[in-house]
């Protein structure tokens, strides 16, 4: 349930503040006041996409923040835990930020939180319904999805599109392997020439760098060879060599220390150079007996390094690649000399896949029958308390070319006058009756609240364009009978649903400073008999209206 509702700087509101009650809360105002902007302001706390155009002019940035009393039991808390978010005080604030340049942010409790885990969040704070949303119910994918959660089949319709998707692959590889069986058949002797020609050089990765260098030692022998003795001649063989030199140091530094004993770390130092020396002596000598000219192993590698050469210019910049074209090779040769046993066991998966979605997809059109029976009569039953007492619906379900939504067409047919026949939604010739099916509807299949959870907020924006006379009434009374299980919010333009609200709010837009303001008041009793009469008669409010007014709401509470 929402408890309190802030914006700030979107479109023409610069900061409102506002309270919300159980019950019934309704909004009315001037038209054009900015009373659905308020719902469009609610709708991005539960989801809806944000935009730089609802900036205000001149701010950096909206925000809105609304703080909802939840279960700390449940789905959502359940949900809360799962993503970190914690439920203080029964009481969650849920926040949205829209940069000037289109950019926005979400906070769940005061944390950073992703679009798609507000989205998930949403469902268990509140549900919005607008005018919108009645064109919305002329799509058979809506009307169907509808009826699924009114049947509360969404598992089975997961498992549908889980069983689709594999029958799908399944038949696209099927598909594909006998399209391209002939080509193949035809690729396989250049790729049995490639696989021979690689596997013949046997290439090994990182060979070529190795034979690279075994090449430049080869063909530099008696070069290496003089400057290795050199080297090995100062630090080893020479009459002053470095070796002995440092020997030396070593041996005055001890007799120093023993002298004194700050020069100890010195000694330490030299003394593992002493060792180092004579490690890389051993290392040049052993390194000078094993240089040898070797011409013939220099020509088989030169020959070896022409054959990784010839591979890599025509499978790959390195031996890596020409390795990974084999691996690729054999993997194409695999498969074509396994393309019999693959085409057999793919149509087995067909067939098997095909079964099982049979069989879920059958037992899904069931409970679709059964559940549009019973949605039927209760949308019947609803549309009758609207003052739609004659109306008759009808669920059609038929059979429909397999998708990931099982195999059934789903199309609500409404007769509204007796001996009509039942026709689709969107051939509803009066806005008015197609504003109270969408309530019927959107009453029957928009659980009030979630299962173990707290009572859901549910938004009605004009839901009641079009209804006038004895309809406004049992829409109003409608929405007062859905107020005791849900809390509603309602934008009105009509007195007679005016008249059924638990608290009513003004919307006012007025010019200040150069700009447009929007603001929102809560009216005590006697200011919201004066709207209503304002609704009743216009700018001038006449004594007349003001008692129609009072009747209105004696009417409603009755």
């Amino acid at each position: 349930m929402l408890v309190e509702l802030v914006v700030e700087n979107y479109a023409v509101i610069e900061k409102v503040r506002v309270r919300f009650h159980p019950g019934l809360n309704l909004l009315t105002g001037e038209t054009g006041s900015g009373k659905s902007i308020v719902v469009d302001a609610l709708g991005l706390l539960l989801g809806g996409r944000a935009s730089a155009e609802m900036v205000r002019s001149g701010a950096e940035r909206a925000r809105i923040s609304g703080i909802f009393a939840v279960s700390q039991a449940g789905a959502l808390a359940e949900l809360a835990e799962t993503a970190g978010i914690g439920i203080e005080d029964g009481e969650l604030l849920v926040e949205r930020e829209i940069l000037a340049n289109g950019k926005s942010r979400a906070f769940l409790a005061n944390r950073p939180a992703t679009a798609a885990l507000l989205k998930e969040v949403a469902p268990h704070l509140g549900d919005i319904h607008g005018q919108h949303d009645q064109q919305q119910l002329f799509s058979p994918a809506i009307q169907r999805e509808m009826l699924d959660v009114f049947a509360g089949a969404e598992e089975q319709v997961a498992r549908i599109a889980s069983l689709y998707e594999r029958w799908q692959r399944s038949a696209a590889e099927l598909e594909d392997l006998d399209r391209t069986a002939q080509e193949k058949l035809r690729l396989a002797d250049l790729w049995n020439f490639q696989r021979s020609e690689i596997e013949t050089v046997a290439p090994q990765p990182g060979e070529d760098a190795s034979l690279e260098n075994e090449r430049r030692v080869l063909r530099n022998v008696a070069r290496l060879e003089e400057m290795a003795g050199a080297a090995y001649e100062a630090l080893y063989d020479a009459p002053v060599n470095a070796t002995s030199q440092l020997r030396t140091v070593v041996r005055r530094l001890e007799e120093l220390v023993r002298i004194d004993e700050s020069l100890a770390g010195v000694l330490g130092t030299v003394q593992p150079a002493t060792i180092a020396m004579d490690e890389a002596a051993h290392a040049l000598r052993h390194y000078l007996g094993k240089l040898e000219a070797d011409p013939a192993r220099l020509d088989e590698v030169e020959a070896r390094l022409a054959a990784l050469e010839k591979l890599k210019r025509k499978y790959g910049a390195t031996i890596d690649d020409v390795v990974a074209f084999l691996e690729d090779v054999r993997h194409q040769l695999a498969a074509v000399e396994t393309s019999s046993e693959r085409r057999e066991a793919l149509r087995k998966e067909i067939d098997a896949h095909s079964a099982a979605y049979k069989d879920a997809a059958a037992k899904l059109s069931a409970r679709r029958k059964e559940a549009a029976g019973q949605l039927t009569a209760r949308v019947e039953r609803e549309l009758a308390s609207l003052a739609m007492e004659k109306t008759r619906v009808e669920i059609r379900i038929g059979p429909a070319p397999w998708s990931e939504h099982g195999a059934d067409s789903v199309e609500f047919l409404i007769s509204p006058n007796v001996g009509e026949e039942p026709k689709p939604l969107d051939r509803i010739a009066s806005g008015g009756e197609l504003s109270r099916v969408a309530l019927a509807l959107k009453t029957c299949t928009a659980p009030s609240r979630p299962a173990k959870g707290a009572p859901r907020t549910l938004v009605f924006d004009e839901v009641d364009a079009g209804v006038g006379g004895s309809a406004a009434e049992a829409v109003g009374r409608r929405l007062k009978k859905l107020a005791e299980s849900s809390q509603v919010l309602c934008v009105t333009h009509l007195p007679q649903i005016a008249g059924f609200a638990d608290h009513h709010y003004y919307v006012e837009k007025r010019a200040a400073k150069g700009r447009t303001l929007a603001s929102i008041e809560e009216l005590s009793a006697a200011e919201r008999t004066r709207e209503i009469g304002r609704m009743l008669s216009g700018e001038r409010i006449t004594s007349e209206a003001l008692r129609q007014a009072e009747q209105l709401r004696k009417m409603a509470a009755e």
